[in-house]
């Protein structure tokens, strides 16, 4: 298993190929949409590289389960329920949501990953 360190910087690399941007912007705590400007659109790209980088599977809705988030059962009127809180616990356990949880507008989840949150999927996948 690789270090954090490791993986850390097969992640940055990852980041800086996908999204454009320089290597000294991709720290642990730089927000993948708000501080990187990461679209929709290029989380399958970065996907992609860090399925190659660390030579792992990642199943659509692993990283980002947009099923919850479009789920009238844990969606009301554009947030997040308590339910659906859980649910997204459950399924995205390396994510620190506490920011979220304070105002888990739909919208906001996205802005919410960051660097670090991709290093602890990374290491959660390689656990498993």
């Amino acid at each position: 298993m690789p270090t954090q360190e490791e993986i850390f910087a097969k992640v940055q690399e990852a980041l800086v190929d996908a999204l454009g941007v320089e290597e000294d912007e991709v720290t642990p705590e730089a927000k993948l949409q708000a501080d990187l400007d990461a679209e929709s659109i290029d989380f399958l790209d970065i996907v992609f590289r860090l399925e190659k980088a660390f030579d792992i599977k990642i199943e659509r809705g692993e990283l980002f389960p947009e099923d919850i988030l479009t789920d009238a059962n844990y969606v009301k009127d554009g947030k997040v329920t308590d339910e659906g809180l859980v649910k997204l616990k459950e399924r995205m356990p390396f994510a620190d949501l506490a920011a979220f949880e304070a105002n888990p507008v739909v919208q906001n989840l996205g802005k919410q990953l960051t660097v670090q949150d991709m290093v602890r999927f990374v290491e959660h996948k390689l656990a498993q």
